[in-house]
């Protein structure tokens, strides 16, 4: 028995020793997490169950000179369907679905639901009227995912000139969408630590009212929504007519460089830009080069004006063709008019006379020619606020010094080439008195009240005197109300201007059947605030000529400049008399 007793207190003590043991190891560890590392697993519990919250912050608006909305921000969501939790019969869930999303038949849905999965993408981006309607639906297999889309208003108004941001990447691929992209993007002022449960849910206790403030500045463009609308109407309207190619039209301050308009057509809408070739995407007025023909005839005026090799009395004959080193170079009108004779150099802009204009830059060395095209900036870019802009391209230096026939063609606007823009840009300098400018579609950043915060600050350099721009402004009226740039006339307004038709060049020289027509005028002549140019890719009709397919178009756009911008008429009786005539 007292064996037996003895066993058992051994036992006992056996037991107690355990939990001895066991509570001094618990005690220790207890001891190392509390006062050893107890600051360390304090802190790495507050960063599990605390962090910074980063909520959405929407891209800057891109606004027009007048604060009409080019581009924001605006929730959408993505529907998905999870056919296993449907409480309804598919059928009844894909008629209802059905007469929400047009483009979406019945059976079109029923065929996705019978995947029988869970996560069937059905369509992305709806609108919040939508997603709203879906709701109505109530079925617990639909499941609507909150999201942020950029958004355009004017869908192809601007198109090229704003560009695109791509689906869920929130960076922009085209226009000042990619070359602003640093204006565009906001950057939170302040943020708000929130704290979570082990589920990972906020506590409603630590959700603060404003989580994070940014600032509310938009990006101003240069652009005129209404005038860009109109230019639009103008120069589709002339494609469509004379099923062309395509074309652009080119509104330019000649004193700031901002550019109040700058279309292309045809267009894109960016809201569906996935759904439209690259091609289309692209802003040719800047990107791609043309040889400008009789539209260059004004700057080659001024070259020699300016080098005092010619005044407006200089007179030269014209046979109506000419031979330069082999080769025949006829005026356009050759086989219907013949020669003109003796013409001064304002006729010489106003038949347009490829003869006598090559004339005039015979008194100049190619050299010294040349030099100037390289002064002017032909083969540098303008410097333009958007993408893909491409120089202009002369012949080689040596090739255009040592062949006769290369200054000749120069002279005429063929044999080089050049983008719409860079041509704006040289007429520009005629109509602000000589001076380079830079064209640019961004303004700045504005704040609420519209006060301009960030601005573009652009260097101006003078390539002409105000007395050599001025003699060739002149020169310029007298082709629109004399020689053929009469369709252009606005009774009581005074207009400056050139047309242009020009062979397109190709590998193997020159197309017969396709020509590229312009047509660029300085307005108001008498005092100069703009430039327009239309440029019209390879009009198919017959009598397609500067004069009656680009013409039309600017004069239209400058009518409506005139009407936005309360431009006084420069012959207010010539007015009078058509009210008279007409009454």
């Amino acid at each position: 028995m007292i064996q037996n007793m003895s066993r058992e207190f051994r036992r006992l003590v056996f037991v107690w020793l355990i939990f001895l043991l066991v509570s001094i190891g618990l005690g220790s560890r207890i001891y190392y997490l509390q006062i050893v590392v107890g600051d360390q697993l304090q802190a790495k519990a507050n960063k599990q169950q605390k962090f910074a919250l980063k909520p959405y912050i929407p891209r800057r608006m891109i606004i027009d000179r007048d604060g009409s909305v080019l581009a924001t921000d605006r929730v959408v969501y993505e529907l998905y369907a999870h056919p296993r939790l449907f409480k309804q019969a598919p059928k009844t869930i894909a008629t209802k679905l059905a007469a929400i999303l047009e483009d979406y038949s019945k059976s079109e849905l029923l065929n996705k639901f019978e995947k029988r999965g869970t996560g069937i993408p059905i369509k992305d981006r709806l609108t919040e009227e939508l997603a709203s309607e879906i709701k109505t639906i109530r079925s617990d297999g639909l499941e609507l995912i909150k999201k942020y889309d950029r958004y355009y208003p004017h869908e192809g108004l601007a198109a090229n000139v704003v560009g695109y941001v791509q689906k869920d990447q929130h960076q922009g691929k085209t226009g000042v969408e990619f070359t602003q992209q640093a204006k565009l993007t906001r950057q939170a002022e302040k943020f708000f630590p929130v704290q979570r449960t082990a589920r990972g849910n906020i506590l409603p206790a630590y959700l603060p009212k404003n989580t994070v403030t940014f600032d509310d500045k938009k990006l101003q463009l240069t652009i005129d929504a209404k005038l860009q609308r109109l230019a639009h109407k103008a120069v589709e309207k002339q494609v469509k007519e004379f099923n062309a190619k395509r074309g652009t039209v080119i509104v330019m301050d000649v004193h700031s460089g901002e550019l109040l308009s700058l279309v292309n057509e045809p267009s894109y809408n960016p809201n569906q830009y996935y759904e439209y070739d690259l091609d289309r995407m692209k802003n040719w007025a800047v990107t791609d080069r043309f040889e400008p023909g009789s539209t260059f005839k004004p700057i080659n005026v001024a070259i020699a004006l300016e080098a005092g090799l010619i005044t407006p009395e200089t007179e030269f004959q014209d046979p109506g063709k000419i031979k330069i080193g082999g080769w025949t170079v006829r005026n356009h009108d050759y086989y219907s008019e013949g020669g003109h004779g003796k013409i001064d150099i304002a006729e010489i802009l106003q038949v347009s006379s490829n003869v006598g204009i090559i004339k005039i830059m015979q008194r100049m060395s190619p050299q010294n020619y040349y030099d100037k095209l390289q002064e002017l900036g032909i083969e540098k870019p303008v410097g333009i606020d958007l993408t893909g802009e491409t120089p202009g391209y002369l012949k080689p230096e040596f090739q255009f010094t040592n062949y006769e026939i290369e200054p000749a063609t120069t002279a005429f606007g063929q044999g080089f080439s050049l983008t719409p823009i860079k041509l704006a840009q040289l007429h520009s300098s005629l109509a602000n008195g000589g001076k380079l400018v830079t064209p640019h579609v961004v303004k700045g950043l504005v704040s609420q009240n519209g006060e301009l915060v960030n601005s573009n600050n652009d260097s101006q350099k003078r390539v002409f005197s105000s007395e050599t721009a001025k003699k060739v402004v002149e020169m310029m009226q007298t082709v629109v109300s004399e020689g053929s740039g009469q369709t252009a006339q606005i009774p009581g307004y005074r207009l400056g201007g050139k047309t242009g038709t020009a062979q397109k060049a190709g590998l193997r020289g020159y197309y017969t059947n396709e020509k590229i027509t312009s047509f660029v005028s300085i307005f108001p002549a008498n005092n100069p605030r703009y430039v327009v140019l239309a440029v019209v890719d390879e009009p198919k009709k017959p009598l397609a000529f500067g004069s009656t397919v680009a013409a039309p178009i600017v004069k239209e756009v400058i009518q409506g400049l005139i009407s936005i911008e309360e431009i006084p008429p420069s012959h207010p009786e010539e007015l009078k008399n058509q009210e008279t005539d007409e009454s």
